[in-house]
């Protein structure tokens, strides 16, 4: 039997990159699967012995894996919503479905990994996992080495007080920062409280993953030896149905509100 056997009928329908899980449980519901001839049930499952028809067409095999190291520019957003202006699907314009692990924001550039293998994004985004994401930032105006342990710190945002993480002064008004948890918009809102504003910000490493010399709008196939050591770092990583949806979503569950606290009293270096 395969490694697809036993696998959840929504899961597998989107592997093959025909649509989303929620998709697949929509077609599910109005009769449009039939498995082995029989209307499918929501929840089954299925392995690549049966014989699978959504919307009266065969489901074809599960495509090849593809795995890229794209370098966002400014201006491209991370949705895979077709609709949106400068989506990042037409901006890579890759051949099969693809869809991006975690996000950057649209004034923000730099690495972001895109796949369509939908286990690897959760174990990826899954905050209990640790993985380092390293930033290049520049803000409005000068900062010291009591604004970087501050940051290193943790800082209150979002109802919650962010992970202590490295961060290293790099020039008068820049810094580098290495996080292992992605909170909505985290860097901006955490360089809001302490009474700076980010004016550019650059993502040069996810894990083992580097930005290196690629530009702009450029993007590359991961190779072998880096998928190798990739799923080396992986191999103790959990997974979870939520992470696939992406840093931030957990918390608008939740019901937070995405705003910007402001401090008590403003941080003044010096």
């Amino acid at each position: 039997m395969s490694e697809a056997a036993g696998m959840r009928l929504n899961k597998y329908i989107s592997e093959t990159g025909i649509c989303s899980r929620r998709e697949a449980d929509r077609l599910i519901e109005q009769g449009q699967v039939l498995v082995n001839g029989s209307p499918a049930e929501t929840g089954m499952k299925v392995s690549d012995a049966d014989s699978i028809m959504v919307a009266g067409k065969p489901l074809k095999a599960k495509p090849k894996a593809v795995y890229l190291v794209y370098h966002k520019p400014v201006g491209v957003v991370c949705t895979t919503d077709t609709a949106v202006k400068g989506n990042i699907v037409d901006a890579v314009n890759y051949p099969q479905r693809i869809f991006p692990i975690g996000r950057l924001d649209k004034p923000s550039s730099g690495l972001i990994l895109l796949t369509n293998d939908g286990d690897i994004v959760n174990k990826i985004l899954r905050a209990g996992n640790a993985h380092e994401k390293e930033y290049l930032v520049s803000v409005d105006k000068p900062i010291n080495r009591q604004f970087c342990q501050r940051m290193a710190a943790g800082v209150p945002i979002l109802g919650t007080v962010t992970k202590p993480c490295k961060v290293t002064q790099i020039g008068p008004d820049r810094f580098s920062i290495i996080l292992t948890q992605g909170l909505n918009r985290q860097i901006r809102r955490m360089t809001a409280y302490l009474g700076f504003e980010v004016t550019r910000l650059k993502r040069i490493r996810i894990m083992s993953f580097q930005l290196a010399d690629l530009k702009p709008g450029q993007w590359r196939e991961v190779t072998p030896a880096e998928f190798a050591l990739l799923s080396d770092l992986l191999k103790d990583s959990v997974k979870t149905e939520e992470a696939s949806q992406g840093a931030g979503a957990g918390i608008k569950k939740r019901g937070h509100q995405p705003r910007i606290e402001r401090p008590k009293r403003q941080y003044r270096p010096g």
